[in-house]
């Protein structure tokens, strides 16, 4: 019984060793030349081409992979003070080259595959404009026209963009409206004390967001001192002021 082979199509023997390393998921620097070598001899083995070209380069190639194969395999001599180069580098380098020009040659076909999509239209001018001649020849209008002329009208155009930028108004910042409510701040702070039950001021304003609620909350303080339900202490001048909220106190 035979057994058949589907063997595929390959550009050449670069084309067939760079699909192996990748198959074997190994780097191309450090190349496992015999094991690379031994897939490469079967797959040239089942070659069905009868072409002498095509078969003589992968021919060549297989000897050049038993060379580096070879001398890969011989007892390196230690006495030797400088290191041996690597008899794969320059297959390494061939490769490497080789990737290259693929995948810019695939990049090419998907930009030969977009092209293809194009379409451009035949231009049509209208009779009544197909004669038409510009009154003035721009070649002529712009022939004293350098590059340092144009520098200067560039630099003229925007000093005028600068001088309409108020330097003092340009710096001020975005003003945002901060909203508060003096009720819903009252149960905030009722709320706290419920839970604190004795806490300083200055902790009580370290939980607001900004200037405008840090007021709201200080009246807010004052509101719930009129209706009796916190009672605030001092110790001595300039020191904390301490709160304790009233279980029984009624707004």
């Amino acid at each position: 019984m035979e057994i058949s082979f589907k063997l595929e199509v390959f550009e050449g023997p670069l084309d067939l060793l760079l699909h192996l390393i990748e198959k074997n998921k190994v780097s191309i620097q450090d190349i496992p030349i015999v094991l690379i070598t031994e897939q490469y001899m079967d797959y040239v083995n089942h070659m069905e081409t009868k072409d002498l070209n095509i078969m003589s380069e992968f021919l060549v190639m297989a000897a050049t992979l038993l060379n580096i194969k070879s001398k890969m395999l011989l007892p390196k001599d230690e006495k030797q003070e400088t290191s041996e180069e690597d008899p794969r580098q320059e297959l390494v380098e061939r490769l490497l080259e080789y990737k290259m020009f693929k995948y810019i040659s695939l990049e090419l076909k998907d930009k030969e595959l977009d092209a293809g999509r194009a379409f451009y239209k035949t231009p049509t001018i209208p009779e009544e404009i197909k004669d038409y001649e510009e009154k003035v020849d721009v070649s002529v209008l712009l022939s004293d026209l350098t590059l340092a002329k144009l520098h200067r009208i560039f630099e003229t155009v925007m000093k005028r963009q600068t001088d309409k930028i108020d330097p003092i108004r340009s710096k001020f910042g975005r003003i945002e409206k901060e909203e508060g409510n003096l009720s819903d701040k009252m149960e905030e702070v009722a709320r706290y004390g419920r839970l604190h039950k004795n806490f300083s001021f200055y902790q009580l304003l370290m939980g607001q967001r900004g200037k405008t609620e840090i007021i709201v909350t200080f009246l807010a303080v004052l509101e719930l001192m009129k209706t009796g339900e916190i009672i605030i202490k001092q110790d001595n001048l300039f020191e904390d002021i301490m709160i304790t909220y009233k279980e029984a106190a009624v707004v």
